[in-house]
């Protein structure tokens, strides 16, 4: 690496800062040497720094795949902020002029951008990539990663065929980052992505300032009560994060009759009024308080005086749990999360779990590739199949899988492999998906876990996302009642982190060690709970190397 290229002289130089956190530096150091990187670091601890740096010190143009408009509007503000011109950037969405787009794509010809922040959607055009694979990119971004996971909490289908997008691109170096992976999800986005021998670099989950606490009632009206009245006497602002659309409307309200300035954001509002509320919550001196929202409120939201984030209901998982309370407290300060918890909530998330792609619609689009015998646009088959947009495409990502489908450059699907398999494929894509809906079920039960945990809440988490932590952490409501320890294991064989394989569930890793229990995550299945005694005396559990 040529001196000019320190990751820390870019960063002062160009970036304004004194210096860089755990995973910056690692990261940046990582794609300038021409390593495929994957990047898991905590909200708000700066991960798009890692792919400005590394811009500066590449030659060539980045293009960052960002998920929402929103988030690459503030990215690319971010970093004309400096001022400095070899920072430049230019955002390429649905909302633009076709002016606009060709000032843009000229500005890029012409060696002017460093930056071009879009959405995966855009990719799915064939000009639009044959026009940035003409500007030689060196560096191919994926920010929210986890979006390309099935596994993760938020799928996003377009993100399926972004490792070979990269390829068209001409093969740039290509960064991940996400701020939430455990680790199956961190193999999905190497293997979807196609990353080569990566650079893994996980830094910085705990977020020590934030308070963790979880209240549990067995009436829900008596659960809402209680929610409003901490709302009322907590320091503002903050969040509330509500399970529907519904019930955001319901609890701003609430709280708007208390006296609270509180407005609601959920996916079902229009965008102009979405983005109203967003900027009165985010401006200093606003007039929202608090934000009673859905999850579709949150990505690329970086507002650090936030000092609380409240779940009325429970989230899908832990990462996404983890991800939604890490909006609080960016500033360092404290901060607290609390869930209101009644185990009956969870009945929700389980009908979530299931159902996604059953057997009859992977059928359905296999015989209808089949059938044709050629190349077919996406749309006419959600018309004839009437199938949901994310439905089929999760259905022609499994048949593809098995060798039934190809998806071309284009967008088009095409049927592939011999149709004496037919049958044969169908059922290795059934038994996938099923494997999949036994994963995403067994996440909602370490949600359960976490809810009904005894013992430090921190380590639980920490230890559900692959990173050690000895306990107490004086921080949460089991530690400040005395409980923080209960549950510690002594050393022994197995440890947080450590691969191993079950001769019937095959890999996986450890993600919680107790003293007569162990959690592992299994890479085809999800998570199991064994009991420490028949792991030792059936050998079931075998050290594998990482």
């Amino acid at each position: 690496m040529r001196s000019k290229d320190d990751p820390t002289t870019l960063a002062r130089r160009h970036l304004g800062y004194d210096g860089l956190r755990p995973g910056q530096d690692e990261g940046a150091r990582s794609v300038i040497a021409g390593h495929d990187t994957l990047v898991v670091m905590s909200t708000g601890s700066g991960k798009s720094a890692i792919y400005q740096i590394a811009g500066l010190a590449l030659d060539g143009p980045s293009i960052v795949v960002s998920p929402l408009i929103a988030l690459q509007e503030d990215q690319l503000e971010s970093v004309e902020e400096t001022g400095d011109r070899r920072l430049r950037g230019a955002t390429l969405n649905s909302t633009m002029s076709e002016g606009a787009r060709e000032t843009a794509f000229a500005a890029l010809r012409d060696g002017d951008l460093e930056f071009v922040l879009l959405a995966p959607e855009q990719l799915g055009n064939e000009e639009t990539v044959a026009r940035l694979r003409d500007a030689r990119p060196s560096l191919f971004v994926v920010d929210e990663a986890h979006g390309v996971s099935q596994w993760g909490h938020d799928f996003r289908p377009d993100y399926l065929r972004l490792g070979e997008v990269r390829q068209a691109l001409g093969d740039p170096v290509l960064l991940a980052l996400t701020a939430t992976a455990a680790p199956p999800v961190r193999s999905d986005i190497v293997e979807v992505l196609a990353m080569r021998d990566p650079t893994i670099i996980i830094r910085g989950f705990d977020r020590p300032n934030i308070w963790l606490g979880v209240q549990r009632f067995t009436d829900a009206e008596h659960k809402t009560r209680a929610l409003i009245d901490a709302v009322c006497e907590l320091e503002a602002p903050g969040i509330v994060y509500a399970a529907t659309q519904k019930g955001a409307e319901s609890l701003a309200r609430e709280l708007r009759e208390r006296g609270v300035r509180a407005t609601a954001y959920h996916g079902g509002m229009a965008a102009g009024r979405r983005e109203h509320a967003q900027d009165a919550f985010m401006a200093d001196d606003g007039d929202v308080d608090v934000m009673c929202a859905t999850i579709a409120f949150g990505m690329g939201v970086d507002k650090p005086d936030v000092r609380f984030v409240l779940h009325h209901d429970v989230s899908e998982s832990v990462d996404a749990y983890y991800q939604e309370l890490g909006r609080a407290g960016r500033d360092g300060q404290p901060a607290r999360a609390a869930l209101f918890y009644r185990p009956e909530d969870l009945g929700r998330r389980r009908f979530f779990a299931s159902g996604k792609v059953d057997r009859s619609a992977l059928e359905r689009v296999a015989r209808a590739l089949r059938g044709r015998n050629r190349p077919v646009g996406p749309g006419v088959l959600l018309e004839e199949l009437s199938l949901s947009r994310t439905k089929l495409s999760s259905a022609v990502h499994r048949l593809e899988e098995v060798g039934l489908a190809e998806v071309r450059e284009d967008g088009a699907v095409a049927p592939a492999g011999d149709g004496d398999r037919l049958e044969e494929g169908i059922e290795t894509a059934a038994r996938a998906e099923e494997d999949r809906e036994s994963f995403d079920r067994s996440r909602v039960e370490m949600m359960r876990g976490y809810a009904e945990e005894r013992g430090c809440r921190r380590a639980f988490i920490l230890g559900y996302l692959g990173e050690a932590y000895d306990p107490p952490c004086g921080n949460c409501d089991n530690c400040q009642a005395g409980r923080g320890e209960e549950g510690v294991a002594p050393e022994g064989a197995y440890q947080v982190g450590m691969r191993v394989e079950h001769p019937e569930w095959g890999l996986g890793t450890v993600q919680r060690v107790e003293p007569d229990m162990l959690t592992v995550v299994f890479d085809a299945i999800g998570y199991k709970t064994l009991a420490t005694e028949v792991v030792e005396e059936r050998g079931l559990l075998e050290p594998v190397a990482p």
